[in-house]
């Protein structure tokens, strides 16, 4: 049976708060997750979305048809820039912490990329987006600990003197 997934990220002020949307339907079968970040960028909660929902899956092998509106995750798999970068092993790459936990669920499935039109009325990318935002909008947000830690390296190097 093949699994469907879409897929939205949203950062509020890019960097920012943010979060992710998910829904995921295989035969009568859907569910929703969403999670928010109290400090990211759209990219990435567009990234992990993806990764949430493929690593949510109970058996490997699965024949998965992800939906997108996310032209940075559908591009750089469908245009295959993803495995440059991983022959340079990421060098000057962005993100390259979701990406190669991307890469690691990814290689388990069967998985294609379709990308939708963001805000065109598709009833399901409508509702990641609503999840998305949601998110992002919560009290209690979690930390995307890579990505601070990362932003606090390159704020703490701009002081370092030579």
């Amino acid at each position: 049976m093949e699994i469907i997934i879409y897929t939205d990220g949203a950062a509020k002020g890019n960097p920012g708060p943010g979060g992710y949307g998910v829904v995921m339907m295989a035969g009568p079968h859907r569910k929703e997750m969403s999670q928010g970040f109290r400090h990211t960028t759209n990219n990435r909660m567009e990234l992990l979305s993806v990764i949430v929902a493929l690593e949510s899956l109970k058996n490997p092998q699965q024949h998965v048809t992800v939906f997108s509106d996310s032209k940075y995750v559908v591009d750089a798999i469908e245009k295959k820039w993803l495995f440059g970068w991983e022959k340079k092993h990421f060098a000057k790459t962005k993100n390259p912490d979701l990406w190669k936990r991307f890469l690691k669920i990814f290689k388990q499935h069967h998985v294609k990329f379709k990308w939708v039109k963001g805000h065109n009325e598709n009833p399901h990318n409508e509702r990641c987006d609503e999840l998305a935002v949601e998110a992002a909008e919560q009290k209690k947000l979690h930390i995307d600990t890579e990505y601070e830690k990362t932003v606090l390296l390159k704020k703490n190097s701009m002081f370092d003197e030579d």
